[in-house]
Formats: structure tokens, C-alpha cells, sequence
């Protein structure tokens, strides 16, 4: 679980009384605020630009991982487009004919 400040919790009662317009204005001037129903985080209101944020930095890392991945499974070989082709049956002329 992420670690928050406790000043951003918000019991589902008190997030209903505060209203969603109140919760949205602090989003977007930074202040996130972390829902809690029966004292169990269930729900997080933050900005848009710090939902994005953490999308790219998502995306970031998934595109690390998989970079780091296939460089520890890289055995050094490399196979040419003419020699997949031809596993398969298929010419590059064939390829660029228009259907």
C-alpha cells in the first residue's frame, strides 16, 4: 500500500459533507485526498495533472522493464528479415506485391 500523510484522509461521511466540489478544488491546488469507507482506503481524488503523471511514469517503466528484460535474455542472435520469411514461406517481393 502507498504511503500517505494522514492530513489526506477522508472518511466517506465527512468526504460527503465536505462535497465534491470542495474535494476537486483541493485536488487541483495539490492537496490529494484518500477516501476511507470502514477505515479501508477505497478511493483517491487528485488532479488531473498528477493522473497523468503517473500514467507517464507508468508507461516508463513498463518500457524499462521490458528493455531490462530483454537485455538479460539477449543471447547475441540475430536472425534476418530473409531467413524469417523464409521460415514461413514468403519472399520480400512477394510481401510488396499489393493484394
Amino acid at each position: 500500500m502507498a504511503l500517505v500523510d494522514t492530513k489526506q484522509l477522508i472518511s466517506m461521511a465527512d468526504a460527503s459533507k465536505r462535497g465534491i466540489s470542495a474535494l476537486v478544488r483541493d485536488a487541483e491546488s495539490g492537496a490529494d485526498q484518500i477516501v476511507l469507507r470502514n477505515n479501508r482506503a477505497v478511493a483517491a481524488v487528485i488532479s488531473i495533472e498528477r493522473l497523468e503523471r503517473l500514467q507517464e511514469l507508468e508507461d516508463d517503466w513498463a518500457d524499462y522493464l521490458l528493455a531490462e528484460a530483454r537485455m538479460l535474455t539477449d543471447t547475441g542472435e540475430r536472425i534476418s528479415l530473409d531467413e524469417v520469411l523464409a521460415e514461413f514461406g514468403y519472399t520480400r517481393e512477394e510481401l510488396a506485391e499489393p493484394e
